[in-house]
């Protein structure tokens, strides 16, 4: 598969076609849905970030006024700067024909900068992998502080934490393969409920201890900050536990479009999560012993167990949420060349973003419930969030900066002077999660370095699979004139040979014509190309090229978020005069039989990962959607 940089007149039907479906779309329902999977991870941070930055601050010692306003306006100004003036305002603008996210990012920026973009490459890897520790963490962490809100209950229930919170984790990973369709309807409403009862459960301790409005002088968190030295640096760390989430805003934004987002996000979300630190705050100042889980002590005793149940279906839907971002990513990553294929399942008719990849949701399950029996406590497993998300945001901001300059026509001076304060804000956040690498940061960067040695290993390994396969191929107009002077013998019928460049014979049909001594009656070299935007409208879907009476070139193009039909995307060449019939039709396809070179390019490790990762590729056939009793696969063997 090829990338195909001229899509201008694809991208503005496309991008039109996806504002007409926002625009019919009921607004409320966006709004209530953006609240319910946007904002789910989040929203859930109040179980744990104020907890933990609080610690982080006192160490064994007393906790002191000075110490709770300071975290708080930390808190506070984390939120405003890095959601509200990054995301909300800045990179939300920045989409890729209505698509968010920082592969679609990336996408958007290399195409921006042409052949000079081959480094976003890995930048794109990076981000993608650090993604995925994401992923596995934030389950875990989310389930982990909501579970263990029994406590407060009685001491008799700590044993029992753990188990209940593999449990819950086991029915969600379980449930996945049904698709999210039918519990997603429940999303908006109970996570709209879980907003109003934090929001309110913190008005009378803020009530009784108003002094923590001080706290919105962002002065407050600057003079901690440099009172504390290495110890506000550590507090920073978890600080960023506040906004871990934020990417959510940008990656949902092809689900909900930027409005709903935006609305929700100023008018709902941050005016409850404000309101919920704050009397979190205030609860410490009034008893600082309530420090051990300020969060559910604002609540009365009778409410306690409502609330960790409540919080627990909110922790759900946060999980749930990076699931669904991990499929997505997943996806796009196969697109773009990143990953092999996987088995991809559509588990809606109606909705295309709705995908469940089983392979990947085994993985999750596994190394997610390793983190739970390994750390088993939200605290302990504290540690180990933040860089994943860290260096993501970084990356996002240098993206951001090239989108600002090249795709907005910016200078320079003006996209570095916008987005500098944002990148030296991330960096800094990143420079504090780092002091946290011995205590469990260790965890994403193991799991984002080997997800960035695959994608590597992957890229790199198809290249050099793509450059020896076609060195001893022919043009393929050359071919064409050969078999019209002295043709085979013909068989009736349609004969459709897959392959990555249509410029040259593909492998399957000289090694058909080798061994079966035939040629149909019409053949068509097919090419499927990946564009570098999210879809790619109907009109633009086909182009064919004739080469012969009996041969013709078609070339499908798909966008990263899309899995390609090949069969449905022939169907509309009927419109353009080539009489289509899947059932007279017979698909070539040329299966490699990889195995390591004497000399190679790659080292030896490296070949043989990049053969085993072959390997457990998914089925073109599958991944294409070609009809299995249609499908002739031709065995070569190839070294690399």
């Amino acid at each position: 598969m090829t990338s195909d940089i001229s899509v201008s007149a694809a991208e503005t039907s496309a991008a039109e076609e996806h504002g007409q479906a926002h625009s019919t779309a009921s607004y409320k329902a966006l709004m209530l849905g953006s609240i319910g999977v946007v904002y789910g991870d989040i929203g859930t941070s109040p179980l744990y970030a104020f907890r933990e930055a609080i610690n982080a601050a006192s160490g064994s010692g007393s906790i002191q006024s000075g110490i709770v306003l300071g975290v708080l306006s930390l808190i506070l100004w984390t939120l405003i700067v890095v959601v509200t003036l990054k995301y909300v305002v800045i990179l939300l603008r920045a989409d890729n024909n209505g698509e968010g996210g920082t592969l679609a990012l990336m996408a958007l920026a290399q195409r921006a900068l042409g052949t000079a973009g081959g480094g976003l490459i890995l930048l794109g890897i990076i981000s993608g992998a650090l993604f995925y520790g994401d992923a596995v963490i934030t389950p875990a962490l989310s389930v982990l502080s909501a579970i263990e809100g029994m406590k407060l209950a009685t001491e008799a229930l700590d044993p029992y934490i753990v188990p209940l919170t593999v449990i819950i984790l086991a029915a969600l990973f379980a449930v996945q393969s049904r698709g999210t369709a039918r519990v997603a309807a429940f999303f908006g409403p109970l996570m709209c409920l879980w907003f109003a009862v934090i929001g309110i459960a913190a008005i009378p301790p803020i009530l009784h201890q108003p002094q923590v409005f001080l706290a919105l002088n962002p002065l407050l968190a600057l003079e901690f900050l440099l009172e504390h030295g290495v110890i506000g640096l550590v507090t920073l760390g978890a600080v960023f536990l506040a906004v871990t989430g934020a990417e959510a805003l940008y990656a949902d934004l092809g689900h909900f479009g930027k409005s709903p987002i935006r609305i929700t996000w100023l008018a709902i979300v941050l005016p409850s999560l404000a309101l919920n630190y704050l009397g979190q705050a205030a609860m410490v100042l009034h008893n600082p012993a309530a420090v051990q889980n300020p969060f559910f002590l604002m609540f009365p005793d009778w409410a306690l167990v409502p609330m960790v149940v409540l919080a627990t279906v909110a922790t759900v839907i946060a999980s749930q949420a990076v699931i669904t971002g991990a499929y997505s990513l997943t996806r796009q990553a196969v697109q773009l060349g990143l990953l092999p294929r996987f088995e991809i399942r559509h588990t809606s008719e109606s909705h295309a973003g709705q995908i469940y990849i089983p392979r990947l949701n085994r993985l999750l399950f596994i190394a997610v419930l390793l983190l739970v029996v390994l750390f088993r406590s939200s605290s302990a497993l504290a540690s180990a969030y933040g860089i994943a998300v860290t260096g993501t945001m970084v990356v996002t901001g240098m993206m951001g900066f090239i989108v600002i300059w090249r795709v907005w026509k910016w200078s320079p001076f003006a996209a570095g002077l916008l987005m500098a304060p944002f990148l030296l804000f991330d960096l800094t956040f990143l420079a504090a999660n780092l002091l946290k690498v011995f205590e469990g940061g260790w965890v994403p960067l193991a799991i984002g370095g080997v997800v960035m040695l695959l994608m590597y290993t992957w890229r790199k390994g198809s290249k050099v699979l793509f450059e020896k396969s076609h060195k001893q191929e022919i043009p393929l107009e050359d071919l064409v004139r050969m078999l019209e002077k002295k043709p085979p013998q013909r068989v009736p019928g349609t004969a459709v040979f897959l392959t990555s460049n249509a410029t040259l014979a593909p492998t399957a049909l000289m090694h058909s014509l080798k061994h079966y001594k035939v040629l149909h009656e019409k053949n068509v070299i097919l090419t499927v190309e990946i564009a570098r935007m999210p879809r790619v409208d109907l009109n633009e879907r086909v182009r064919m090229e004739p080469i012969s009476e009996t041969f013709v070139r078609v070339t499908l193009r798909f966008g990263f978020m899309e899995s390609p039909n090949v069969p449905k995307a022939l169907a509309i060449a009927r419109k353009l005069g080539w009489q289509f019939d899947i059932m007279a039709t017979s698909f070539f396809l040329s299966r490699r039989l990889l195995k390591p070179a004497a000399q190679s390019s790659m080292p030896l490790w490296q070949d043989r990962l990049f053969i085993a990762m072959s390997r457990s590729a998914n089925d073109a056939t599958d991944y294409f959607q070609i009809p299995t009793g249609r499908v002739v696969e031709i065995g070569t063997q190839v070294a690399i």
